[in-house]
Formats: structure tokens, sequence, C-alpha cells
């Protein structure tokens, strides 16, 4: 399975790169995680539809045809650590490429959005997207650690 984060903006500071670097290299061969980071639309003079649009367009070329699509948006399901293991374990036993997509600034496209096959939140709090990226590789690796009984997660 692999499984592909795509988030829009390209530019992150170096300790996120960083933790977030040091989150990806954990995982195993057969659990491949990528991140594809696209341009973020330029803001000045264009309207919220058409920079969304724009973007969309950018997310939709980094994700390949069949892959299981779950948008991270503010009004999607909540879901805990547990859940999150139950999930990535899902995934991984259907067998399909998972992208899991951050928005911009503004978010994500409402039509890419519907489309999405899932739609979860990460937290009820508004969090930076550098922060973001690390918060969902790192939850990302605890659910995987979940999965194989892993010391990582401990309760």
């Amino acid at each position: 399975m692999r499984l592909t984060i795509v988030a829009v903006g390209q530019k992150v500071p170096d300790w996120a790169q960083t933790a977030y670097d040091d989150y990806a290299k954990r995982f195993p061969p057969e659990l491949k995680v990528e991140l594809k980071a696209v341009k973020t639309e330029p803001r000045a003079s264009k309207t919220l539809d058409n920079l969304l649009l724009a973007e969309k367009t950018r997310i939709e070329g980094a994700i390949a045809r069949g892959t299981h699509i779950v948008a991270l948006d503010e009004r999607g399901t909540a879901v805990t650590t547990m859940a999150l293991a139950e999930r990535l374990k899902a995934w991984q036993l259907s067998g399909d490429d998972v992208a899991i997509v951050i928005g911009g600034p503004d978010g994500l496209d409402a039509g890419f959005k519907r489309a999405a096959h899932e739609r979860i939140r990460l937290s009820d709090l508004t969090l930076p997207h550098a922060m973001v990226r690390v918060l969902l590789i790192e939850q990302l690796y605890r659910a995987w650690s979940i999965t194989i009984n892993h010391p990582y997660h401990r309760e």
C-alpha cells in the first residue's frame, strides 16, 4: 500500500520538515509514505472560488487514478488515535493506495471535499499548516505502531 500525503503549500519551516522526515523514515517498506506538496495559488486579485479551483486541479494532478481519497476537513469526522489505527488497517487490507489531502490557507474546494471517499478532522483546534503535516505523520506512525503492537504507542 502506498500512502500519499498531498499538501497545498511547498514551504515549511525547517523544524517542521525535520520532524516530518523523522517520522516518515520510520515506516516499513510495505507501507510507503510519500509527501507531495503542491503549489499554493497566488492570492492577489482572484476570487476564493477561483483560488480553490486552481488548487483542486493541482491536488487532483498529484493523485493517481483509483486512489482512495481522504480529505482533512474541519467539519469532517473526528477520529481518535485508535480509530485512525483501525482505518489504517482497513486501508491496508483493501490493498488500495490512499491519499490524505491537506488544504491550503483557505481549505479545500467544496466539490473536492464532497467527492472524497472520507473526510476526517485531526483536531478541533485551528493549526498552522506546517504543524498539520507533523501531527498527521506522527499520528499515522502511531496508528501503524498500534496495528503491529509496537511499543511506540503505550496506553
